[in-house]
């Protein structure tokens, strides 16, 4: 099939029901602010190496958590303590060590400098938000995302130290809890957030709880209206 293609000057985003079977939506386009917050409310996210255009995405089948399905494992519940969890004090941090992890199957990483640039900006606008472990003093591990309705749209984690991103995880889903949220939208399957509860679900139906989700009133600073 043909993948369209974004003109910078156009607005929108074709159908993600549409996209390739590898779940390509289109192709082009820019990392404005407002074209990046389009494309997470319509279920789409930009995914591309260094060279390449700018790739934007809706896989099919789609991985979620519902928030009372996590589960962490009780050996774990202690180690956890070791670690200071922060919000928001190292967004930009937290994305170049996400950057500088080697993931199986994957050369080099996504997050680009211009990437940084954009969810940055989208950071100091109040829709990016990221959770950080610190240990004696140190940024240790941590994760970042996108807020949309009573969705958080996770992008990336990393660790440095054993557990330091299932600690900072751990604190992402109280905190949502905490603000009213829906779901975690995980993006692609891996097994390891599945081992913490996350499920595979259709397209189909993640688009249609994303819509549910979008008119929600849920808050990233919990006691905040």
């Amino acid at each position: 099939m043909i993948i369209p293609r974004i003109e910078k000057h156009l607005l929108a985003f074709p159908d993600p029901r549409d996209a390739s079977p590898e779940g390509i939506v289109a192709y082009g386009g820019d990392l404005s602010p407002s074209r990046l917050m389009l494309a997470y409310r319509k279920g789409i996210f930009p995914w591309y190496s260094k060279g390449d255009p700018i790739l934007w995405w809706s896989p099919d089948p789609r991985l979620i958590l519902n928030l009372d399905d996590f589960r962490l494992r009780r050996s774990l519940k202690k180690k956890l303590k070791q670690f200071e969890i922060r919000f928001d004090t190292a967004f930009e941090s937290v994305m170049r060590e996400c950057a500088t992890i080697n993931r199986p199957g994957q050369k080099g990483s996504w997050i680009l400098d211009e990437v940084v640039e954009a969810y940055s900006v989208l950071h100091a606008m109040g829709y990016a938000h990221s959770v950080e472990a610190y240990q004696g003093g140190k940024l240790v591990g941590g994760l970042y995302g996108i807020v949309v309705g009573g969705v958080f749209c996770g992008e990336s984690m990393f660790a440095r130290v054993s557990d330091a991103s299932k600690a900072a995880f751990t604190a992402l889903v109280e905190h949502l809890r905490a603000g009213g949220f829906d779901f975690i939208d995980c993006q692609v399957p891996t097994e390891h957030l599945k081992s913490l509860g996350a499920i595979e679900v259709a397209r189909e139906y993640f688009l249609l709880r994303l819509e549910a989700a979008l008119p929600k009133e849920a808050h990233w600073n919990p006691g905040v209206k």
